[in-house]
């Protein structure tokens, strides 16, 4: 059996020279290639047009991350079955995404599926994660940056299944949306990303209602792709965390157990007390960390 046609949506703002590379990184793929400008004043969308005269650009506003990717695939050809969806600063081959058809290809009822996620220097990055329970998700807040290997980071992060050790495929929660494989039939059935959140937490919202169709996602360690966190938010960190906290408010409101949105006025005191604190963790440790505190 032939594999599935792929193409790929790459989504950038004002991240000029990272597209360029994730561009150059597909120089081997032969199938089509999207690259959704979201309001970029740095001249990302002419540097692409004409350097890369087989690549779409779509030009937008700055709409987001979710609408910008739902703009992407909707532009792929009629005959893509799988749509790839990147961040600009991910670096991702054709052996990874024929790795991620693949994936896709060996079971139907798997919707989606992300890969194993190194830094550049080849350092394993959490991005295929559970759900966490909220004693799991607040024990995470707080001690995440100062102890990263606590056992509630530790199950947050699903380090017994995806860890950097970790050789076989498997179900999980939810994967990181920098970079993912999906079904486009799925992701259309579901309307996308939710165009409400602008920035953060939309991976997480897809995932869910993916998974509440009966549908399952999965993680590939065999498929690897580079990703520099936070290109694109670290010139204005103070506007990504508030950001993030309006997405984390939109996520509870419409998934949260009724027990957690009774909860849900004490969230932005708390985000509040997060915000502080990773904006002085990302001070202090400068360019080493994205405005949402996660190393780089």
């Amino acid at each position: 059996m032939s594999a599935s046609a792929a193409g790929v949506v790459l989504v950038t703002h004002d991240t000029r020279d990272e597209v360029l590379a994730a561009l150059a990184a597909l120089d081997d793929f032969a199938g089509p290639v999207v690259v959704v400008d979201a309001g970029s004043s740095d001249g990302t969308a002419d540097a692409v047009a004409t350097t890369r005269p087989r690549t779409r650009v779509l030009r937008l506003v700055n709409v987001g991350f979710g609408r910008a990717a739902n703009a992407g695939v909707a532009a792929l050809p009629d005959d893509v079955s799988v749509a790839v969806i990147a961040n600009a600063d991910v670096r991702i081959g054709p052996l990874a995404i024929g790795r991620l058809v693949a994936a896709l290809d060996a079971d139907p009822e798997v919707a989606l599926v992300g890969p194993r996620v190194r830094y550049p220097d080849g350092a394993h990055q959490a991005s295929a994660r559970r759900t966490p329970d909220v004693p799991t998700a607040l024990q995470h807040a707080a001690l995440g940056r100062l102890r990263p290997d606590n056992a509630a980071t530790r199950r947050y992060h699903a380090l017994d299944l995806t860890g950097p050790d970790a050789v076989a495929a498997c179900d999980v929660d939810w994967v990181s949306g920098c970079a993912f494989a999906v079904r486009r039939h799925d992701f259309e059935l579901v309307g996308g990303f939710d165009p409400g959140y602008r920035l953060f937490v939309e991976d997480v919202d897809l995932c869910v209602r993916l998974r509440a169709r009966g549908r399952r996602i999965r993680f590939e360690p065999a498929a690897v792709v580079e990703h520099q966190v936070g290109a694109s938010t670290r010139r204005r960190p103070f506007r990504a965390r508030l950001l993030h906290a309006r997405s984390l408010d939109r996520y509870l409101a419409r998934h949260g157990s009724p027990p957690v949105r009774l909860l849900r006025p004490l969230l932005w005191p708390g985000l509040a007390v997060w915000a502080a604190a990773t904006g002085v963790a990302t001070a202090r440790a400068g360019a080493t960390r994205s405005s949402t505190g996660e190393r780089r």
